[in-house]
């Protein structure tokens, strides 16, 4: 039988407090999976033929069936982390990107590297998280 000393519970109990809320952390992200696509990027099912609507950086996507929302996820913009991949060693470690999404995914122009993902990247938003000779990734995003 354990026997417990009165003059400890004071700190047992204050560590408890301390720990418990640790085990569960909320997380406001989401869990999905990403391909690539190469251009010709235009026209896209969000803003046609108009080339402003691609930030500078090229940190651009289409949206899946998941997050395409019947396109009301047109201009919305995500932060994307590479997680995981069937490959070890295909992420770059601890490296997020904000992308925004200016397409569908079923209507991009040229073919995915895979199909049926959360999100299809363009080649420079695919190649900043991950080895850009894989053909899909898991990734953690958030808007």
């Amino acid at each position: 039988m354990i026997t417990t000393h009165p003059q400890y519970l004071p700190y047992l109990s204050l560590l408890l407090v301390l720990l418990f809320p640790q085990l569960f952390q909320k997380s406001n992200a989401d869990v999905g999976t990403a391909a690539q696509y190469a251009p010709p990027y235009l026209p896209t099912d969000c803003y046609g033929s108009d080339s402003s609507q691609f930030p500078s950086s090229n940190l651009f996507a289409a949206a899946g069936d998941g997050i395409w929302d019947n396109g009301a996820s047109c201009g919305r913009q995500y932060l994307v982390r590479c997680i995981s991949a069937a490959q070890t060693g295909t992420c770059v470690p601890d490296k997020t990107i904000q992308i925004r999404i200016v397409e569908y995914a079923a209507s991009v122009t040229s073919q995915p590297s895979a199909a049926g993902t959360t999100m299809v990247l363009s080649q420079t938003a695919f190649a900043a998280i991950a080895n850009s000779s894989s053909t899909s990734v898991n990734i953690e995003f958030q808007q």
